[in-house]
């Protein structure tokens, strides 16, 4: 009896063994879903005045013939946009980025120009900036008139695919929570016409002219986001779900999320490490569903209560946490969104990205190293030089 029961016993254990082996597997294989697509906007800058300088499409035009449609023109003339491949891992989109940022800036030398990348220029006035002439962007004029022309800002747009748009709606809503926590490390645009503004981040500030922006509502179900968004169009508020600006906004036709709230990083090792972090809550909330565990939703206007502060003060300010009903430093409210996505993080491959936020920290946003810079030397084109200067930073 003792020998059966220590056979069945070890028998058993390699059962268990081989089993959650088998479930490790499975989980890893559901996590390979979230896929990865950056886009960034950079400013186009003339290297004598550090002024932002139309390019008349010429870096879009030469860039085309390296990475064909991963580069496109935006409506002010003096902004480049580029966008990755499908990525499927952060990996992937780290060298996509380093590519993407080498070539733009070799491409904008030789035509005589620079680049940058910053949520806003410090000093140049949009009123002086040239338009795309192309009929998408004269449409958006003749609607938005003022509010358009003087959106001239530069974000970044992380897109996580999935494995279908009803789980996309569910890891949307809960997802919302934790904007504000990624935003504030992303802040990146202090200055405006000349101005301190006083704000780490105020691009937002400048976009909020738009509609239908900011933290969206929650969705009780695709079928209802879906429904909205129709709605919107046969009353000619729309004429399509791209015009619904939000900072996080489910794809209407593809399986992904597009997250939208973050100011364009001044570094690509920042980019890859709020990518990757975007991409960790994804995974995380998906996990926490397979296990029919479902993450608090709050109220639209208590989340923008939190984006408030993320742009007023970046990381050096206070959230709410509002489980606890208390003001809590930013930075401690991200370590525990670390500790958070600690379990999938491995998973995805994306752990020595993720722990990069410990280095913005010690450094500082690029709102931050752009105020000390502006402190130290009292001159906004020293910090468009900065900004220049980190452009290829790894």
């Amino acid at each position: 009896m003792l020998v059966r029961t220590h056979t069945l016993a070890v028998c058993e254990g390699i059962f268990f063994n081989m089993n959650q082996k088998l479930l490790s597997f499975i989980a890893m294989a559901s996590l390979q879903q979230f896929t990865i697509g950056v886009e960034e906007e950079y400013m186009v800058l003339d290297p004598s005045t550090k002024e932002l300088k139309s390019h008349q499409q010429s870096i879009i035009n030469e860039g085309e013939k390296l990475f064909k449609d991963k580069i496109k023109a935006e409506m002010h003339q003096a902004v480049v946009e580029v966008g990755t491949a499908i990525c499927k891992n952060v990996d992937e989109a780290y060298q996509e980025i380093l590519s993407l940022r080498t070539g733009v800036s070799e491409i904008a030398k030789s035509l005589g120009y620079s680049i940058g990348a910053s949520g806003t220029h410090p000093f140049s006035l949009w009123e002086k900036q040239l338009i795309s002439d192309s009929s998408r962007y004269q449409e958006l004029l003749n609607e938005l008139q003022q509010a358009a022309r003087s959106n001239l800002i530069f974000g970044l747009h992380v897109h996580v695919g999935m494995e279908d748009r009803k789980m996309a709606i569910h890891i949307a809503n809960t997802a919302r929570y934790f904007l504000p926590h990624i935003y504030a490390l992303s802040t990146n645009s202090p200055f405006w016409e000349s101005r301190n503004t006083g704000y780490k981040s105020y691009r937002s500030k400048v976009f909020d002219k738009f509609p239908r922006t900011g933290i969206p509502d929650y969705f009780e179900s695709i079928e209802a986001y879906d429904n909205f968004v129709q709605l919107l169009i046969k009353t000619n508020c729309i004429d399509n779900a791209k015009k619904i600006w939000w900072d996080l906004r489910v794809h209407p036709v593809y399986n992904t999320i597009e997250f939208r709230i973050c100011d364009v990083a001044m570094t690509i090792q920042e980019t890859i490490t709020i990518t990757a972090l975007f991409q960790a809550i994804c995974a995380k909330i998906y996990s926490l569903r397979r296990q029919n565990i479902n993450f608090i939703n709050y109220q639209r206007a208590l989340i923008n209560e939190n984006k408030w502060r993320a742009s007023r003060y970046g990381i050096d300010g206070l959230l709410i946490d509002f489980g606890k009903e208390k003001e809590v430093p930013v930075k401690s409210l991200i370590d525990e969104l670390l500790e958070f996505v600690d379990g999938v993080v491995d998973e995805l491959g994306s752990r020595h990205h993720v722990e990069k936020v410990h280095k913005i920290f010690e450094t500082g946003t690029g709102a931050d190293r752009q105020l000390a810079i502006f402190k130290e030397t009292g001159s906004l084109i020293e910090v468009v030089k900065s900004i220049e200067g980190c452009f290829l930073t790894v």
